[in-house]
């Protein structure tokens, strides 16, 4: 017979995954939607769908992380530990909302084991070591791959992806056929169609990366308390995610759309494929990740990239000139312009445009991003090491 506190287990975690896909649709589908290319209940759909495909195939190894591996004995997940573990990564989200940064659900996840694990004496210090220093270096890793594709490849790309949206639906229902298909209006050119087609793709490999890192934070606890076995956690855990994606996703996709909507097309492709795939590197080693953190620190290295294209390595290693950190570069390039050569560029078409990149609103994100998994850790350790009802 099923426990009633396990039952308590199973809605709080459906309440964390519930609250997982309302945060992550709109970063994933907000430029889609924005462009009238799919619609709020389509993105939904596909948010669903490639948050499981990610969750069942190498989510389970960041599952197994946060459900095992991060603390010696995993008897210490007791059904009560696990509802309070839940309980604290709900705290967690409810407090980066209230303050307008979404929390990082995957680092505040292992901060509530790890406060148990503390709590208990059984923390894996090795374990814990090894995701906080890819916590560390995955973030300078996407700042570098970044800045390189924006000194040296970003102008080029840019002239080959970068679009004008055109006025109109990009596509009508074709209903004279046996089955009714999406064909493109006659005002849709090849050149936006495939554009926006790209931006579609790139928002279900964000999703699937999500469900890769995610699935962890809803079911992990749950798993590792030996309550539920890895199939049915994931199933519940991506049924609670949908039921987010199709309902207050809707607000985040209509008002928050994506963290980078403000960035020209190329820009935003070329930050989540690279966000995207190194959370996806990350889950596949089992090791849970934050998309913001990494995503952040993409946009300020490509922007940072695209500054230096008017000094050559040789100038900038002598002193001789510096380039302004500045985002705004990126909306430097225009359609089918000729690319000058690094060092002959000159610096005036490198604009300050602080509008796409506030130092002041970015250093709010990073702190938030790490106080508030502090907060879960220390309020963890003080819950399970204080409380005798956990029996820890």
């Amino acid at each position: 017979m099923v426990s009633v506190l396990l039952v308590v287990g199973i809605l709080v975690a459906v309440f964390v995954g519930y609250n997982i896909g309302g945060a992550t649709t709109g970063p994933a589908f907000g430029p889609a939607v924005g462009a009238d290319a799919i619609s709020k209940t389509m993105a939904g759909v596909l948010m669903t769908v490639f948050f499981f495909v990610g969750a069942w195939t190498i989510g389970r190894r960041v599952v197994e992380t946060l459900g095992g591996d991060l603390v010696y004995d995993s008897a210490v997940f007791t059904l009560e530990a696990s509802v309070g573990v839940l309980f604290f990564i709900g705290i967690a989200l409810f407090i980066g909302n209230f303050f307008g940064v979404p929390a990082s659900t995957s680092m505040t996840a292992v901060g509530s084991i790890a406060g148990l694990g503390l709590a208990a004496g059984e923390l894996n210090w090795v374990v814990m070591g090894q995701i906080a220093i890819w916590w560390i270096v995955s973030p300078f890793i996407g700042f570098w791959v970044s800045l390189i594709i924006g000194r040296y490849f970003y102008s080029s790309l840019n002239r080959r992806v970068a679009m004008v949206r055109s006025e109109g639906p990009l596509y009508r229902i074709d209903r004279s056929r046996r089955v009714p298909i999406p064909v493109p209006t006659e005002t849709t050119n090849r050149r936006e169609l495939g554009g926006v087609a790209m931006v579609i793709v790139i928002g279900c490999l964000m999703a699937f990366s999500s469900g890769t890192s995610n699935i962890a934070n809803a079911v992990a606890p749950l798993v590792g308390s030996g309550e539920l076995e890895m199939n049915p956690a994931i199933l519940i855990g991506c049924a609670a995610v949908g039921i987010g994606t199709v309902t207050i996703a809707r607000r985040t996709l209509e008002t928050m759309g994506n963290e980078l909507t403000e960035l020209p097309l190329t820009a935003a492709i070329v930050t989540a494929t690279v966000s995207a795939s190194l959370v996806i590197f990350l889950s596949a080693i089992g090791i849970p990740a934050s998309f913001v953190i990494i995503a952040t620190m993409c946009i300020i290295g490509l922007g940072w990239g695209r500054a230096t294209r008017p000094i050559t390595v040789s100038d900038a290693v002598r002193g001789e000139e510096s380039a302004p950190v500045s985002v705004g570069a990126l909306t430097a390039d225009e359609e089918g312009e000729e690319l000058p050569a690094i060092g002959d560029e000159e610096p005036e078409r490198v604009p300050s445009a602080a509008d796409l990149f506030d130092p002041a609103t970015t250093a709010r994100v990073v702190l938030m991003q790490n106080v508030v998994p502090m907060i879960a850790t220390l309020g963890a350790y003080a819950t399970f090491r204080f409380i005798p009802i956990f029996g820890i």
